[in-house]
C-alpha cells in the first residue's frame, strides 16, 4: 500500500496533538527504559474524550471536510479488501479510457459482480491521471459498457461513488457529458440485474448520479451526496464561497438528511473519526452490508426489480399539480 502522509484538518488538531504527545512519550519510554505507563493511560484516557467531543456532533460542512480527507480510502482500496479476482476493464470502444473510472469483474463472498468506482489519485501525478476523480463523458461510456456487459451475464453491479463531479472542461462539453450521463440514468433503469450504489465520500451533482441509479443507495457516515458542492451553492445564492458553511446546511447533503429524506437507503457506520482511521475497519462493514444486500436482491425477479428502481426514484421529493 502507498505509503501516505499524515494530514490534519482544523476541528482534528487539538486531538492530533494529543497524538503527537502519545507518540512522543512511546518513542522516549522505548529510548529510555523508563516507565511511562502512568502517563501514557492518563493521555490515552484523554485522546478518547477528545474523540468523543471533536466527532460526536459534527456540522454538515466538517463532514464534507471529512468526506475529502486526502487520507480517506478510495474505491480501488475497497477493491483490494473487499472483492477476490479483480480483473480491470479499459476504454469505452469510442474515444479513449478514462481512468476516473475504474471497472471490472470481482467476487464478492464467491459470487460474480461487475465493479464501478470513481477513482481519486493520492499525488500529483495520480491525480492527473485520474482527473481528481472528475470523469469525462467517456468514462461515463466506459461504466455503461460494463453495465450492459454485467446485464447480458446476469452480474449483479456494485458502484463506487467518490466524485466532485463530472468534469466541466470544453472537451467534455464537446463530447456531450450532460448526454452520456442521461443515457446512463436511462438504461440503469432498465437493467435486469441488482445494483447497488455505495458513496463512500463525494457524491457530487449528475457526475455521481450518473453511476448511482440503483436499487440500493448506500452512503458512509462521514459522506455527502448532493446536487451541487457547497462552494458551488454559495458561488451561487450568496456570491460569495465563504458561505459554504450555510450552504452545506441548507442544502441537507450529509448522509443523515439524505436518509430522512428517502434519497438512501442505509448509513454504514465509519471508525471513530472517519474512515481514513481504519480503511480495514470500514472496508469489513462495507462488505458486510453489501453481502447482505446483493443476498436479498437476487432473490427478485427482473422484472420487480425494474419496477420497483423505478417507483424508488418517482417517489423522491414532492410535487404539486394544478393552476398558479
Amino acid at each position: 500500500m502507498m505509503q501516505i502522509k499524515k494530514h490534519s484538518l482544523e476541528f482534528e488538531k487539538p486531538l492530533l496533538d494529543l497524538e503527537k504527545q502519545l507518540e512522543d512519550l512511546l518513542q522516549s519510554s522505548k529510548d529510555s527504559d523508563l516507565d511511562f505507563s502512568k502517563e501514557i493511560k492518563g493521555i490515552e484516557r484523554k485522546i478518547e474524550q477528545t474523540k468523543r467531543e471533536v466527532y460526536s456532533d459534527l456540522t454538515p460542512w466538517q463532514k464534507v471536510q471529512l468526506s475529502r480527507h486526502p487520507n480517506r480510502p478510495y474505491a480501488l482500496d475497497y477493491v483490494e479488501r473487499i472483492f477476490t479476482g479483480f480483473e480491470e476493464f479499459h476504454g469505452d470502444r469510442l474515444f479513449k479510457d478514462d481512468a476516473a473510472i475504474v471497472g471490472g469483474v470481482a467476487e464478492l463472498d464467491g459470487r460474480k459482480v461487475m465493479v464501478i468506482g470513481q477513482q481519486k489519485g493520492r499525488n500529483t501525478e495520480e491525480n492527473l491521471k485520474r482527473n481528481f476523480g472528475c470523469p469525462n463523458p467517456e468514462g461515463y461510456r466506459k461504466a455503461l459498457r460494463l453495465m450492459k456487459m454485467a446485464d447480458r451475464f446476469s452480474l449483479p453491479i456494485i458502484s463506487i461513488i467518490d466524485t466532485p463531479g463530472a468534469f466541466p472542461g470544453i472537451g467534455a462539453e464537446e463530447r456531450h457529458v450532460a448526454e452520456a450521463i442521461a443515457v446512463n440514468l436511462r438504461e440503469m433503469a432498465s437493467l435486469r440485474v441488482p445494483i447497488i450504489a455505495l458513496v463512500i465520500g463525494e457524491g457530487g451533482s449528475g457526475g455521481a448520479l450518473g453511476v448511482a441509479l440503483a436499487d440500493r443507495v448506500m452512503i458512509l457516515e462521514n459522506a455527502y451526496y448532493s446536487v451541487i458542492s457547497p462552494e458551488g451553492c454559495a458561488a451561487i445564492l450568496w456570491k460569495d464561497r465563504a458561505f459554504s458553511s450555510d450552504a452545506a446546511e441548507a442544502l441537507k447533503l450529509d448522509a443523515s438528511e439524505l436518509l430522512k429524506l428517502g434519497i438512501v437507503d442505509e448509513i454504514l457506520s465509519e471508525p471513530t473519526g472517519g474512515a481514513h482511521r481504519s480503511w480495514d475497519e470500514v472496508a469489513s462493514t462495507v462488505e458486510e452490508s453489501l453481502s447482505r444486500e446483493l443476498s436479498k436482491l437476487s432473490k427478485s425477479k427482473s422484472e420487480n426489480l425494474i419496477s420497483a428502481r423505478y417507483e424508488k426514484f418517482r417517489s423522491i421529493g414532492q410535487f404539486v399539480t394544478g393552476s398558479p
